[in-house]
């Protein structure tokens, strides 16, 4: 005689609820390499076993620099127009729509004035989620007013660049944004208030061709992208092999276009020794 009969043979509960591990839980490099996320966003983002540096944006890297996560955001409700009526696969008020939607961003770019270990300090800090960190005209006059709350109140600035380039939405529009945030920084300049740039992975096009390579210092991610045009463009156009590890931030450095190479772990007490050395 059976001691307990089972009435129902069926399975009450689907096997997807059955998950002991939640999707998003864990991390894999691109070199295989898994981590727990917590333990992920504790290391700053990077993982130890071969110091890959996650792609992060603002919200992270603001967590990460600024005292207590606290400080006052910049032109927070600055939104693109459309001054061309442009479409493509759709209207470029409908991609704005859908980017804003989709990562929860008003545009490729956020700035904001705080204190790094006690120090003041503006940063702007690029989102590549966003039209895949696209300069256009929001993000040109958000720098440039970023850079003019820095001459009005002397202090320092900190651009945190990730780009694929100019938004091709926007065209001349958008390549004017290197000219105005270009003499901006002049004017930081001759104001003798310091600029930090870090190159994050990918800098490329406009943005490298204006703001991000004209720091008092020009530092980067380790095995970043960092160029103007793509690798495929530039070996057609020179119909030669590129070097290895070429338009990465160990090559850039190498040949003289960078200080120095900053593991974001540290990332914080560099820009605060920086500012130290700077002021």
């Amino acid at each position: 005689m059976a001691w307990f009969k089972r009435k129902d043979k069926g399975i009450l509960t689907p096997t997807e609820a059955k998950k002991e591990v939640p999707d998003g839980l864990w991390f894999k490099t691109p070199a295989g390499k898994i981590i727990h996320t917590r333990e992920l966003k504790e290391n700053c983002y990077v993982v130890p076993d071969d110091n890959y540096h996650v792609r992060i944006g603002s919200k992270e890297y603001f967590e990460i620099l600024f005292d207590k996560n606290e400080f006052k955001e910049l032109d927070a409700d600055l939104e693109s127009a459309d001054p061309l009526s442009f479409v493509d696969s759709k209207p470029y008020p409908q991609r704005i729509q859908a980017s804003q939607k989709k990562v929860g961003l008003k545009d490729a770019v956020r700035t904001a004035h705080g204190k790094v270990h006690g120090q003041d300090l503006v940063v702007g800090c690029m989102d590549f989620s966003f039209i895949g960190g696209s300069m256009g005209s929001v993000v040109g006059e958000k720098i440039a007013r970023a850079i003019n709350y820095s001459l009005e109140h002397k202090i320092p600035f900190l651009m945190i660049s990730k780009s694929g380039g100019a938004r091709m939405m926007e065209a001349g529009y958008s390549l004017m944004q290197m000219a105005k945030t270009s003499a901006r920084l002049a004017l930081l300049s001759e104001a003798g208030i310091p600029y930090i740039s870090l190159l994050t992975d990918p800098t490329t096009g406009g943005v490298t061709a204006s703001f991000a390579m004209l720091g008092d210092f020009n530092i980067a991610e380790p095995d970043a992208l960092i160029g103007f045009a793509g690798p495929r463009v530039i070996r057609e156009t020179i119909g030669k092999d590129l070097p290895k590890g070429f338009q990465s931030s160990e090559f850039v450095l190498e040949h003289g276009f960078l200080d120095f190479i900053v593991d974001r772990r540290n990332l914080k007490s560099k820009i605060a020794l920086l500012l130290k050395v700077l002021s």
